[in-house]
């Protein structure tokens, strides 16, 4: 079990499952989201993940007609991001969780569009895409 929250802790979720899927994403949407070089998302099943309490301190942003990102709107830590032709996961900013996570990170994503100052100095797999 897993649990996360937002900077300044208005947020606060629950995962009763291990988080799968577990990627570094290199995309520039997610270098902005984030303010970094990439972000940490991991996969958990929607049922699986649980607000503890804040979830009506939440703001949605749609991205597209299939992807929505959901913020703090106190703080703006990203939380998760949802997409419409998939409701049965949720996929997690690892950053906001708060207990020890084992998973593994199982690659990097989109790094054809990795940052120009980034340099990846890991053994972890690379995919130029998804």
């Amino acid at each position: 079990m897993h649990q996360g929250e937002c900077l300044c802790g208005k947020v606060k979720f629950q995962i009763t499952q291990k988080i799968t899927d577990i990627v570094l994403c290199h995309c520039s949407e997610c270098r902005r989201v984030q303010g970094t070089a990439f972000a940490t998302n991991g996969n958990v099943e929607s049922k699986n993940f649980k607000f503890l309490r804040g979830e009506n301190n939440l703001t949605e942003f749609k991205e597209n007609d299939n992807k929505s990102r959901f913020f703090c709107q106190s703080c703006g830590a990203p939380i998760m991001a949802k997409l419409k032709n998939n409701p049965d996961y949720t996929r997690v900013r690892l950053g906001t969780i708060t207990t020890d996570v084992d998973e593994a990170i199982e690659k990097h994503i989109f790094t054809q569009s990795k940052a120009s100052w980034d340099t990846i100095c890991d053994d972890i797999p690379q995919h130029k895409e998804w």
